[in-house]
């Protein structure tokens, strides 16, 4: 790639990013400025400003850095300036895919002090970039420890304490200091109590949104209401109030970390061996006493192994827990919402659903249930009535004739490259037997021979194997297919090999399913289906390409086309 600093006129886009919340924001402002003077300087114009307001320059995933990459891609620029390449990206594998794409798009990278990134600068920019946050995840976890050590707060305030800032001799306050909050510790001696008592975490839940009383503010996440899980949580993790030692003066950090998904961005929490916990005692945060802890900690046992010993006894899977956990249960596990509230529809029971924020909150007034097999047989039953819609059957049949000109139109290519190349192969074979005839016969003759006439029949055997073309007639049975196609989406369902195949297309088609009571409705509720629909018949077919068979008409794939836009299904 050819030097492309010193020339005018060429096309450039600027990005520019700032890490975090704590720096300025007019950080970008002074990036793109000096990105715009050194394009002034070069004669270069400026084709597209891009910029990221505190986001890690480790997440590739950043809105704006995505869409400049599209805008190079589609050829729109010349030149990429960034303050430096770390602006731009600072993870080491994507670093490196970054500059590769580019050098082979013909795109150079250029700081905004006029240096041409290169491959020595690509990976001295990784090196240090990882370096540096490895120091800074060990500096900050070392901290961390020592304010723990201390009794302070290493992050975040627990519910039923609040944070003590007192004024220091320089003017300064004290941070990470916290107390007990009379009010909210009077909740958490509530909660332990009726707990204690027998009552059931959603009970509780419900028994606390009923006498308004404010839910933990999450950093300001959240429904703003009581859950279960919020009572609850994870007893492993450590999560959930019940599991809170530090209510019984016992303060655990590093119980868990956390780390991102290389695909997704996502964190994801990993729990960390009991030997590198750090545990430290905080009387004086005392909430709980212990005997009122051990009590809900074998009730919390007990009913553990309840559950364990159920899932153990149950006929339905025989696959390990963690395996079935990351699977929907039943087919629309998920997709189900309440029509009243907005909230998800979940097992209320082994075989009804109901409104998850009315049993475990008490929230919504939506008492109503339903059976789940009169939910999947309603769907389903009406996913194939409203399939059959004029609109829909039309669009069929138009993607059924396409599929069969393009199946002839290949066949109609193939045989004419067969042909063009028998008849080569004809001629190089009818030149050397005219050699032969003058006496020019070599022995190196016979072999080639042998060759070209294997070709030659191996060519007319493919050709004699292309049916021959014929005009696009259109099948009398054509919608009787069409609806055959809409009748075996039940039959997949139901069939042990293509099931969970089937199950996880038809999932991924529907963006969800309210359910509404009504008391006129069947099974007392209205179901409302919203989705993308257009690419449900593919379940039957995975062939693109229409086939002849003997009645003279092959299974067509349906795509999402005409008449296929998402849509809403009310039944």
């Amino acid at each position: 790639m050819t030097d492309l600093l010193p020339k005018a006129g060429l096309r450039a886009v600027i990005y520019a990013r700032y890490s975090t919340d704590h720096q300025s924001a007019a950080s970008v402002t002074d990036q793109i400025r000096l990105c715009e003077r050194l394009c002034a300087e070069k004669g270069w114009t400026i084709a597209g400003v891009y910029s990221d307001d505190a986001q890690s320059g480790f997440n590739h995933l950043r809105s704006d850095y995505q869409r400049m990459l599209s805008f190079v891609e589609a050829g729109s620029c010349d030149v990429i300036v960034a303050e430096s390449y770390e602006r731009l990206i600072r993870d080491g594998e994507h670093s490196a895919r970054l500059y590769k794409r580019m050098t082979y798009l013909g795109v150079p990278i250029v700081t905004s002090k006029g240096s041409r990134i290169t491959e020595i600068d690509v990976g001295l920019s990784s090196l240090v970039s990882g370096m540096t946050r490895k120091l800074i995840a060990d500096k900050t976890h070392r901290g961390l420890e020592g304010r723990v050590l201390a009794g302070k707060s290493a992050g975040g305030i627990s519910y039923g304490y609040r944070l003590d800032r007192q004024l220091r001799p320089d003017g300064t306050f004290t941070t990470g200091d916290r107390v007990i909050d009379p009010d909210e510790a009077a909740i958490i001696r509530r909660i332990f109590e009726e707990y204690d008592q027998g009552l059931s975490a959603r009970t509780i839940a419900m028994g606390l949104n009923r006498d308004a009383i404010p839910a933990p503010r999450a950093g300001g996440k959240g429904t703003g209401t009581w859950s279960f899980s919020t009572i609850s949580g994870n007893w492993k993790r450590g999560t959930g109030l019940l599991n809170n030692e530090l209510y019984i003066g016992r303060l655990v950090w590093n119980r868990q970390r956390f780390v991102k998904d290389p695909d997704t961005n996502k964190r994801q929490a990993r729990l960390n061996p009991p030997e590198d916990w750090v545990i430290h005692d905080v009387p004086d945060l005392r909430i709980i006493d212990d005997s009122l802890w051990d009590r809900v900690k074998r009730r919390q046992g007990a009913i553990r192994d309840e559950i364990v010993t159920a899932r153990e006894a149950s006929p339905h899977t025989g696959a390990p827990h963690a395996e079935r956990g990351k699977r929907p249960s039943y087919l629309f596990s998920g997709l189900l919402s309440c029509g009243c509230c907005g909230a998800n529809y979940i097992k209320i029971s082994a075989t009804r659903y109901g409104c998850s924020a009315a049993r475990n909150r008490g929230t919504c007034t939506n008492r109503k249930t339903i059976e789940r097999k009169d939910v999947e047989r309603r769907t389903l039953q009406g996913l194939k009535d409203k399939l059959m819609h004029p609109d829909l059957v039309r669009a069929f049949i138009t993607e059924y004739q396409r599929a069969l000109r393009e199946a002839d139109t290949q066949d109609a290519m193939a045989r004419k490259t067969h042909m063009r190349r028998l008849d080569a192969v004809c001629k190089e074979i009818d030149n050397m037997v005219d050699a032969i005839a003058k006496g020019m016969f070599h022995d190196s003759m016979k072999a080639r021979m042998d060759r070209l006439e294997a070709e030659r029949q191996d060519l007319e055997t493919r050709i004699s194997a292309l049916p021959a073309p014929a005009p696009i007639v259109l099948h009398p049975g054509v919608a009787d297919i069409y609806a055959r196609k809409v009748g075996d989406l039940a039959a997949a369902l139901d069939q042990d090999g293509t099931r969970t195949e089937a199950a996880e297309v038809l999932r991924g088609l529907i963006q969800r399913i309210t359910l509404r009571p009504d008391a006129d409705a069947p099974n007392g509720h209205v179901i409302e289906i919203y989705g993308e629909l257009g690419a449900i018949l593919a379940l039957c077919d995975t062939n693109a390409k229409a086939r002849s068979g003997a009645t003279g008409i092959g299974q067509v794939a349906m795509v999402a086309g005409t008449g296929f836009e998402p849509v809403t299904f009310r039944l």
